[in-house]
């Protein structure tokens, strides 16, 4: 299945100059979106993984669907605040300032194989942060799954130690 003709490109989104790849219209065909889930869920399925942890909020809307396919739990990555039991927190860099993401630190259990899931690999900055708060809780990363990736920023180059799987690449 040609997934791209169900993504919407919106220009000059959220600022001029971008183009923003809108996942939202291929959610919203159930085949397209059920097709694209099966091909995710099956680059993971020798992979002996034992939860499948995703970043808010896409990641979520791609995990989700994995880890009911697979049969496993999810695991919720969130911006700080909006977790209720103790966390660990991991600052990362943005092109325009810092961010965090936090985890529950009971979430992951030691030597606990984890799938990460999002919609995009743009820059590489939110896995990178997912991926240090995974391993630094124990967990061993044996695969990332993208609906898309954006080669020209180069994503890719942060996660050279990791199995990467994409559905569409722009």
């Amino acid at each position: 299945m040609d997934f791209k003709q169900y993504v919407t490109v919106v220009e000059d989104f959220p600022k001029e100059g971008i183009r923003f790849k809108d996942i939202t219209t291929l959610m919203e065909d159930g085949e397209a979106y059920k097709k694209a889930i099966d091909q995710m869920a099956d680059f993971a399925k020798n992979k002996e993984i034992d939860v499948v942890v995703g970043p808010e909020a896409r990641g979520f809307v791609v995990g989700c669907p994995i880890a009911y396919s697979l049969g496993l739990g999810f695991v919720p990555v969130r911006k700080a605040g909006k977790l209720p039991r103790p966390v660990l927190e991991v600052d990362y860099g943005l092109e325009y300032g810092k961010d965090s993401l936090n985890i529950h630190k009971d979430s992951i259990k030691p030597g606990q194989r984890v799938l990460i899931t999002d919609d995009l690999l743009a820059t590489g900055g939110t896995i990178e942060a997912t991926i240090r708060m995974v391993e630094e809780l124990g967990g061993v990363v044996v695969g990332i799954a993208f609906m898309i990736e954006l080669s020209y920023l180069d994503g890719r180059d942060r996660l050279d130690d990791y199995e990467v799987f994409t559905l569409m690449t722009y």
